[in-house]
């Protein structure tokens, strides 16, 4: 489904050359739930962007499917590679109301003027904002710009399912939230995910939604994968072995890490 081969990516300045990611082997099969953890400046939210096409690779190659899409660029991966990142304010039009913005959603991937919100497709959205269960329903009318980090977040993860992507990033969209909005967040998105078998790639800080959320998790230190964890093996770790993993690799030293949130 998803492949990187040999990925690597190095960043040079006047003043200092950084090897963010360094020859990472990575396959993931269809409706794979990979979750990403990692110290500070691990190279996790640096392997999404190449992923998604923010910036080439310095060597190696991403294969989607059938295709190698390694100097595809990023606007045009958007057709196939859905991203929600930790801002709440990004990924949507805060001028536009919910309803127009879930427009736009639905014609992901192809050129549109604004859209016309017929009765009919307004009946459709209030009924998929209803599932989400967050109150969105009855605010289709309501500018994007007026809703909370928690509920922009939720019809974020709506928008970029509306029409399934091949492949889904999520680069720590819980990181900006509050627990109780964080939980519901998370809770949304695996059943997105389990529901439409979307392969998926979630970078967080938080250990326990990394053991609780899909079924592989990686352990990133310097750029490199240092430990795997799959299905079974993964479902009944706990955030002390994870945490012993990492000092195995002597990375004791975050605090971002290895900070239990609840």
């Amino acid at each position: 489904m998803l492949e990187l081969q040999g990925i690597s990516k190095t960043f040079q300045t006047a003043a200092d050359r950084v090897e963010a990611v360094r020859e990472i082997d990575l396959d993931l099969g269809h409706g794979d739930f990979l979750s990403v953890i990692g110290s500070n400046g691990a190279g996790k939210s640096t392997l999404l962007n190449l992923i998604a096409g923010s910036f080439p690779p310095t060597t190696g190659r991403v294969v989607l499917g059938d295709r190698d899409i390694t100097s595809v660029p990023e606007h045009r991966r958007a057709r196939r590679i859905g991203r929600i990142v930790q801002n709440p304010l990004a990924g949507t039009a805060p001028t536009m109301t919910v309803a127009e913005n879930l427009a736009l959603a639905m014609k992901r991937g192809r050129r549109t003027l604004r859209p016309a919100l017929s009765r009919r497709l307004r009946g459709k959205l209030h009924d998929r904002l209803a599932a989400l269960n967050v109150g969105l329903e009855d605010r289709l009318n309501c500018r994007v710009s007026l809703l909370s980090g928690g509920e922009r977040q939720a019809l974020a993860v709506l928008m970029v399912t509306l029409v399934p992507p091949e492949v889904l990033l999520l680069d720590e969209h819980t990181a900006a939230l509050d627990p109780r909005n964080a939980a519901m967040l998370i809770g949304l998105t695996r059943l997105f995910v389990e529901r439409l078998r979307l392969t998926t790639l979630m970078v967080t800080h938080n250990m326990e939604q990394a053991i609780e959320a899909g079924n592989r998790l990686i352990m990133m230190h310097k750029g490199e994968i240092i430990h795997e964890l799959r299905d079974g093996e993964k479902a009944s770790a706990t955030v002390p072995e994870l945490v012993d993993l990492f000092a195995q690799h002597h990375v004791v030293d975050d605090e971002l890490l290895l900070e239990r949130v609840h």
